[in-house]
């Protein structure tokens, strides 16, 4: 069987080619993400910027040595950015070659329903159709690892020495993530046969024969159960999304619109044919005939429909939600600044200033390790005077009494308190960075203040002892009456401008990471977009050689062609807008509760650059192969 399944790969090339390519890109971005990977893991920094510490146990667990770096030389950031890649890519992956095999499958049930009324038994199809999608899995996934290989020392080099891997990366050992990459690529190319086989197996011969020409109208039950399920799971998320779920809304903005585009492709044989007619009112009425051509093809042909608007509703869906979320997370972060830093002057570096010019808040940054149960962690903490802290910015305790930051305690954000799970009186086991332990106590948990406080507040005596060297990188400054620090003290600067230059820099800093999440994802839903439309296009020819045979012109063909593709791109679209605005706007209201003149900041180039290249490359990849068609074939063909 599996002979009989190279034969017919050989034959329908064409056919194949766009699954070869897909799984290609696919295994390419996930194999390129983990040995990347492998590489940060297996980076070891000098003995002397780092710390051994022992973990504390318990719940089963046994205290274990866990060496932590203390230099700049840290590269989890780049980790953490790789696997969210691996995620986004491999989701995206996914949908991506599930439906192309399916739309492979879905064109050659003339020839299966042949098979089956010469006497092929429904397991003969199914295991002719794997054989077919292993054969070329394993070719593409092979390839996709080979160039991911050949790409991980140019991907290495061009991270070293950035803020995301501050060192210089070595290729890893490739073989372990190499072989999941391919693991991966065959699973998912398996599943995404495995449906198409058994549907195209479950009809007799008659039925295949007669559905060859039209698709049928519904979908079956179980596609219908999950897609409902998945979508009943998203909005239960979606509920979650809100001010009370504290720091744990942003993970939640970034998954949720996965899910909802999971249920959304499962139910997209029926969703997407019904926004297209929404869409094809105007349409028509503009058009007449082309446009009703093309809502009719649209309608009729509802599995074909979900499988080119399945890339577009990914890549439009998850990458607007992101867009849309940093953006708002930039506001959170600007109105945060804005509300917790009361006073009106800020020094920037290490200035001297004595209490003549007034109220000086020139907290001292030191590090320290937290140590838990089965972990160590560097974390940044500042060293203030309560006192002098609070006239300064708003750290008004949530609980606990910030009076009380004397000695060896500690005062805590509300983020670390709800992930830690810490309250006041508990004790926090540190090792300071001169290798000295200690327990701090927890007297106060305070607000979450990005950009003006640390998650940790300890004493300005206790930052000295341990951080000598250590000097205030910026200086919170309560004037006097009658000084006036912008003309005399280098890099004063008034709190509004010093708090748009943080906001600048928390919008830089989404920017890059939203390039690095989102470019290999966009650039493989772009080749998957063509790829998919390609296919359609292609596999078309005796249509649009039978629409000549009848009168019909080159350029009605193309037109009807154009509003097929614009009509399944805008129901595409038009989904993935309603998860990107749904999320968008929880998110918001989540991140923003309890503030008071927040920006608005709503990247419409950005979020109307995504549609308008969906749209183009939709139009595109349709149009091209329909003129080659054209141009090659004559009427006289429909009867070949």
């Amino acid at each position: 069987m599996f002979y009989l399944s190279r034969q017919t790969v050989s034959r329908h090339r064409s056919l194949y080619a766009g699954s070869f390519v897909a799984l290609a890109v696919g295994v390419f971005l996930l194999g390129l993400a983990a040995t990347a990977t492998a590489a940060t893991i297996a980076y070891r920094g000098p003995l002397a910027d780092s710390i051994t510490v022992t973990t504390l146990g318990g719940n089963d667990t046994a205290p274990t040595q866990v060496r932590v770096p203390t230099s700049a030389a840290d590269t989890s950031g780049l980790q953490v950015v790789l696997s969210m890649v691996g995620t986004i890519s491999g989701f995206i992956t996914i949908f991506v070659i599930a439906s192309t095999f399916a739309f492979a499958v879905a064109s050659r049930r003339r020839e299966l329903g042949l098979l089956r009324l010469i006497g092929a038994t429904p397991r003969q199809v199914r295991r002719m159709i794997l054989g077919e999608a292993f054969a070329v899995a394993l070719v593409a996934a092979l390839t996709g690892a080979v160039l991911a290989q050949l790409a991980t020392p140019l991907l290495l080099r061009k991270a070293s020495y950035t803020e995301l891997a501050p060192v210089k990366l070595e290729p890893a050992p490739p073989w372990v993530p190499l072989a999941i990459a391919v693991g991966a690529g065959l699973l998912v190319a398996m599943l995404g046969a495995r449906s198409a086989a058994r549907r195209a197996g479950r009809v007799g011969p008659i039925d295949a024969l007669r559905e060859s020409a039209l698709e049928p109208p519904r979908i079956g039950p179980v596609r219908i159960v999950f897609g409902l399920l998945f979508m009943a799971g998203s909005i239960t998320l979606l509920t979650l999304i809100r001010p009370s779920t504290g720091e744990g809304v942003m993970p939640l903005a970034m998954f949720t619109p996965m899910l909802l585009v999971i249920g959304l492709t499962l139910l997209a044989p029926l969703v997407v044919p019904w926004i297209s007619r929404l869409w094809a009112l105007p349409l028509t009425a503009w058009t007449r005939v082309s446009g009703s051509l093309a809502r009719s093809n649209v309608v009729a042909a509802p599995r074909r429909s979900a499988s080119l608007a399945a890339p577009i509703l990914a890549i439009s869906a998850v990458a607007g939600s992101m867009v849309l979320s940093l953006s708002f997370a930039a506001d959170s972060a600007e109105a945060t600044i804005r509300d917790y830093v009361r006073a009106p002057i800020v020094v920037t570096g290490a200035a001297e200033l004595d209490a003549s010019v007034g109220t000086v808040d020139a907290g001292l940054p030191v590090q320290f390790i937290r140590i838990g149960q089965d972990y160590a962690e560097l974390e940044d903490a500042e060293g203030i005077v309560p006192a002098i802290a609070t006239q300064t910015r708003n750290l008004t305790p949530l609980s606990g009494d910030l009076g009380k930051l004397t000695g060896n305690t500690v005062a805590i954000s509300k983020e670390i308190s709800s992930f830690e799970h810490y309250k006041v009186g508990d004790e926090l086991p540190v090792t300071f960075l001169d290798k000295t332990a200690a327990k701090l106590r927890i007297v106060a948990i305070v607000p979450d203040a990005f950009g003006v406080n640390p998650s940790f507040l300890i004493p300005l005596d206790l930052a000295r002892k341990h951080a000598p060297s250590a000097v205030p990188d910026r200086s919170f400054v309560l004037p006097a009456p009658g000084v006036d620090l912008l003309g005399t003290v280098d890099h004063a600067v008034p709190a509004a401008e010093w708090e748009a230059e943080q906001a600048e820099g928390v919008r830089k800093g989404n920017q890059f990471g939203l390039i690095m999440l989102l470019g290999p994802a966009a650039l493989y839903s772009a080749i998957a977009i063509a790829n998919t439309l390609l296919m359609g296009s292609l596999q078309r020819r005796h249509e649009f050689v039978t629409s000549r045979l009848l009168g019909a012109t080159p350029a009605q063909i193309r037109r009807m062609v154009l509003w097929e593709s614009s009509l399944v791109g805008a129901a595409a679209l038009s989904l993935g807008t309603a998860i990107t605005v749904t999320v968008g706007i929880l998110l918001r209201h989540a991140m923003t509760s309890g503030m008071t003149d927040v920006p608005v900041t709503v990247p419409w180039g950005v979020l109307l650059g995504i549609a308008g290249l969906c749209l183009t490359l939709a139009v595109g990849s349709a149009l091209a192969p329909t003129t080659y068609i054209l141009r090659r074939s004559q009427p006289s063909a429909a009867v070949e």
